[in-house]
C-alpha cells in the first residue's frame, strides 16, 4: 500500500544517487530487511521508481526500512526527512542518547524500557518502525564520552513526593536484579536470545529496574543499582543482537554503557564496548570494531582482571581478523592467550565473565583463522573448543560445529564437513538464535558447488525447516 505526494521525491532520488544504490538494489535491500523482521515484502525496481518519480509513499514500516537500507550503505543514520519521507508515521529515537547528566541518563534508559514493552504488546512491531537502522556512527559519542569520563561524581538520588512515600532502594533490591541477570545469562546460553524465557529481561527492566532507578538511594546503593541494571540492559542488547534485532541491540548497548558509567564500573563498561565491537564487526564494520575493542582495553589497563583483559583482546582479534589484518589479529590473539594464562582461580573476576574459559578462547580463535582463511589453524582450535561440549552453552556449541564444518570443507573433507554441519543443524533446531541460523546459512552457501552430492542435498533438506522465513 502507498499514498501519493505532490510531485517527484527529489530528496530520495538524490540520496540514492549519493549512496550508489539502484532502484532494484534498494527494493532488494528493503525486502531483505523486512524478512529479517518477519515481514513479507515484494517491492521491485518499479516500486522504487514510483517512490522517486511520482512521490508515492509506502505505508507501514517501509519508510523506515528504506532509511535503514540507505543508512547501512552510507554508514550513518538516515532520518526520514532527508529522503523526503518525514510525513510518514514518526518513529522514536529513544535509546540513542548518552546524556552527561545522571538524571537524564535515568530518563533515557527508562524511556527505552517502556518502549520495548509497547513493542512486545504489539507483537514486536515497534522495532520494525524505529527510525534508521544499525549505524556504527551512533557509537562514536557514547564511546568517546565514556573514555573521557568513565564515572560520574555522584549518583545519589532523593525524591520528595507529597502524596506517596518515596521508594527507598536498598542492597536487597539490587541483589534481586543481579540474580535475575544471572538467571538470564544461563537461559540465553542454553536456549538462545529468542527463547521466551529470555524475553523476560526487558520485562524485568521495565517492571523491576525502572522503578528502582526512579527511586531514592544513597551514592553507594546507587552505584550498585546502576551496575546491576547495566548488566541486565547489556543482556537485553545481546539477546536482541542474537535474534537479529540490531536496532534494538544498539539502543540497549548505548544505555548499558551509560549506566556502567554511573556505576563507576570501568570493566563493565569495557564489557559493553566489547559487545558493541562484536556487533559492529558482525555487521561489516570491522575497523570500528577494532576501535571499540581497543577502547575497552586501554581504559581497563591496571583495573580489570587478567581474564577480563584476555576477553577484550580476543574481541579485538575478532575485529582485526574480519578486516583481513592477519598480523594485528595474531598479535591480539597471543596477548589474549597470555592474559588468560596469567589468570588464577582466586582472581576477583566479575560474575558476568563466567562464560569465558580456554574453550571460549579456542572457539573465537578458530573464527579468527576462518576469516583469515587458515583452515589448519581453524581445525586445531576448533578441536580444542569442541573437546568438552557442555549443555550449559548450547548455542556456542552449535556455532563451533559450523566453524568446524567450514574448516573441514576448506581442507577438502566434504564428508567431515557434512557430518559437522548435520550436528550443527540439530543443535540449531533446539534453540532460538538468528545468529546460529545465519552461520548455518553461510555453510550451505559454501556447499553450493557440491549441491549434486547426496550428502549435501541431505544436509540442505535437514536445514530447510530452520531457514524458513516466517510469513
Amino acid at each position: 500500500m502507498s499514498r501519493e505526494q505532490r510531485g517527484p521525491n527529489e530528496k530520495l532520488g538524490t540520496v540514492l544517487a549519493l549512496a550508489g544504490i539502484s532502484n532494484a538494489g534498494l527494493a532488494r535491500r528493503v525486502n531483505d530487511l523486512g524478512a529479517q523482521r518477519g515481514l513479507t515484502l515484494r517491492y521491485d525496481k518499479t516500486s522504487v521508481a514510483r517512490w522517486v518519480s511520482k512521490g508515492m509513499v509506502p505505508q507501514g514500516a517501509a519508510p523506515h526500512l528504506i532509511a535503514a537500507a540507505i543508512g547501512a550503505k552510507l554508514g550513518r543514520p538516515v532520518p526520514l526527512h532527508e529522503i523526503g519521507l518525514a510525513d510518514a508515521d514518526p518513529a522514536p529515537e529513544v535509546g540513542l542518547a548518552f546524556p552527561r547528566d545522571v538524571s537524564e541518563a535515568v530518563r533515557s534508559a527508562t524511556d527505552l524500557y517502556r518502549l520495548d514493552l509497547a513493542g512486545r504488546r504489539a507483537g514486536g512491531g515497534i522495532w520494525q518502525s524505529l527510525a534508521g537502522s544499525f549505524a556504527v556512527s551512533a557509537y562514536a559519542t557514547p564511546a568517546s564520552r565514556w573514555l573521557i569520563t568513565p564515572a560520574d561524581s555522584s549518583v545519589a538520588r532523593s525524591i520528595d513526593l507529597t502524596d506517596l512515600p518515596p521508594l527507598k532502594v536498598g542492597h536487597s533490591d539490587v541483589a534481586k536484579l543481579r540474580e535475575a541477570a544471572e538467571d538470564a545469562r544461563r537461559w540465553d546460553s542454553k536456549y538462545g536470545g529468542g527463547d521466551w524465557r529470555s524475553s523476560m529481561v526487558p520485562e524485568c527492566l521495565r517492571v523491576d529496574a525502572a522503578p528502582l532507578l526512579l527511586g531514592s538511594y544513597s551514592d553507594e546503593v546507587g552505584r550498585a543499582l546502576f551496575g546491576a541494571t547495566a548488566e541486565l540492559t547489556r543482556l537485553a542488547g545481546w539477546m536482541a543482537f542474537d535474534t537479529g534485532q540490531q536496532e534494538a541491540a544498539q539502543r540497549y548497548y548505548i544505555q548499558a554503557l551509560r549506566l556502567a558509567r554511573a556505576a563507576a564500573d570501568v570493566p563493565l563498561g569495557g564489557y559493553v564496548l566489547a559487545s558493541m565491537s562484536l556487533q559492529a564487526t558482525y555487521r561489516g564494520f570491522a575497523d570500528e570494531g577494532v576501535d571499540l575493542a581497543q577502547a575497552a582495553v586501554e581504559r581497563n589497563r591496571g583495573l580489570a582482571t587478567a581474564r577480563t583483559m584476555s576477553f577484550f583482546r580476543l574481541v579485538e582479534a575478532r575485529a582485526h581478523a574480519k578486516a583481513g589484518d592477519g598480523h594485528p589479529a595474531e598479535a591480539a590473539l597471543k596477548a589474549a592467550e597470555a592474559w588468560l594464562e596469567r589468570s588464577r582461580d582466586g582472581d576477583c573476576d566479575p560474575s558476568w565473565l563466567g562464560f569465558y574459559s580456554y574453550d571460549r578462547f579456542a572457539a573465537d580463535a578458530a573464527e579468527c583463522y576462518r576469516d583469515l582463511k587458515a583452515p589448519r589453524q581453524v581445525r586445531r582450535f576448533t578441536e580444542q573448543a569442541l573437546s568438552r561440549p557442555t549443555e550449559e552453552f548450547v548455542r556456542s556449541h552449535g556455532l563451533r560445529l559450523v566453524v568446524s564444518a567450514v574448516a573441514e570443507l576448506e581442507s577438502g573433507n566434504l564428508d567431515a564437513a557434512c557430518a559437522a554441519g548435520t550436528r550443527a543443524v540439530e543443535v540449531a533446531g533446539r534453540i532460538s538464535s538468528a545468529r546460529t541460523t545465519e552461520y548455518v546459512r553461510d555453510l550451505l552457501h559454501r556447499l553450493e558447488p557440491y549441491g549434486d552430492e547426496p550428502r549435501v542435498a541431505e544436509l540442505r533438506e535437514r536445514a530447510r525447516p530452520l531457514l524458513v522465513t516466517p510469513a
